[in-house]
């Protein structure tokens, strides 16, 4: 069995993570530790946890470290799970670090994965890193550790909103969004789903419609909406599901040229505009009526069809207020506007 050791620093910390710092050759890091990239499996679960690689980055992060008088003093942060012992040594504060390089799961690199993979293009380069390591005790609280250490630095807030539904014990500005997270989440990849695979997330960048703007439409429906009604409800998360992907069928089936092949560029339904908008729509029908059929959904849209400018031509929201089809911009202003003036629509034509 190959093993290798270090001497660490141990502080004195959590009651129930370990944490621990030790200087390592990078060549060496990457063999106990490796970045695991967000994806998704076959059935749709996530795995893993790092954003892509950011190659102009890399290439910057390698140019600098290839020079000679190049150092590096912010700290890797690895997380393991397993393959890690430690044996406290006489003197306070500090350990021994053993790790297994024959356990098949070691380390995730959770912070610092564009430095190591610059080292790595620099192997006749011996240089040492600092490394901060927590030996976690599951997969979750490695998933959790690392939305907390880097919730505070630019990291694709859309990258952190997809992790959250597989992590629990998060503050509640993070764990108010993950219901809205779940929900967007089955609606993507759940193969009963009217909009599967049109989100675009980080594991489905081929999506047409943001993720973050299909949140903002249920959230609001959580907190005074269907939604919360529907929350009520047994099996709710079912129904919740149920209902956005009855509607959204609907949706494309009455504007199918609308939405089929279209982009945010070429279509205001498919823009965050449009889709806040259809938000409300559902809202009204759902109310007045207490609607959750597609073929209702249907009915209501389909009176709204010649009185939108989705693709081409003008909204005609009121005397002297005309608005070109692509001037509707992703703002509470607009997209109000554009869901009051459907909503009259509605209520006129169904009449």
């Amino acid at each position: 069995m190959k093993k290798i050791k270090y001497n660490a620093l141990v502080p004195k910390q959590s009651n129930e993570l370990i944490v621990f710092s030790f200087c390592a050759q990078a060549s060496d890091v990457l063999m106990f530790a490796q970045i695991d990239r967000i994806g998704r499996d076959k059935d749709g679960s996530l795995r893993g946890f790092q954003r892509p690689q950011v190659a102009a980055h890399i290439n910057e992060i390698r140019t600098y470290l290839a020079k000679d008088e190049a150092v590096l003093p912010n700290s890797v942060v690895i997380a393991f799970t397993s393959g890690v012992s430690l044996s406290k040594s006489k003197i306070a504060g500090m350990a021994t670090i053993t790790i297994d390089l024959d356990e098949d799961v070691k380390g995730f690199v959770v912070d610092g994965q564009q430095r190591l993979t610059a080292l790595s293009g620099l192997p006749d380069k011996d240089f040492e890193v600092f490394v901060s390591a927590i030996l976690c005790t599951n997969e979750e609280e490695l998933r959790k550790q690392f939305i907390l250490i880097n919730n505070t630095r630019p990291l694709p807030k859309t990258l952190i909103y997809e992790l959250l539904p597989s992590v629990s014990g998060l503050p509640h500005r993070l764990s108010s969004r993950s219901k809205a997270a779940a929900l967007v989440e089955r609606l993507n990849y759940d193969a009963d789903s009217s909009l599967q695979g049109q989100i675009h997330q980080h594991t489905n960048p081929s999506g047409v419609i943001k993720d973050t703007v299909i949140q903002k439409l249920i959230m609001n429906s959580l907190n005074a909406g269907a939604l919360r009604e529907l929350s009520r409800s047994q099996n709710y998360e079912i129904k919740q599901f149920q209902l956005l992907s009855d509607f959204f069928a609907s949706v494309q089936l009455v504007f199918s040229s609308d939405w089929k092949g279209q982009t945010p560029r070429t279509s205001r339904l498919v823009h965050g505009v449009g889709i806040i908008a259809m938000g409300f729509i559902l809202e009204h029908i759902y109310s007045s009526e207490g609607s959750r059929s597609e073929k209702t959904f249907t009915r209501h849209l389909s009176a709204l069809k010649g009185s939108c400018a989705w693709t081409e031509g003008h909204w005609e929201f009121g005397q002297d207020n005309k608005r070109p089809w692509n001037g509707l911009q992703f703002i509470p202003r607009d997209y109000l506007e554009l869901s009051q003036y459907l909503i009259r629509e509605v209520k006129r034509l169904s009449k």
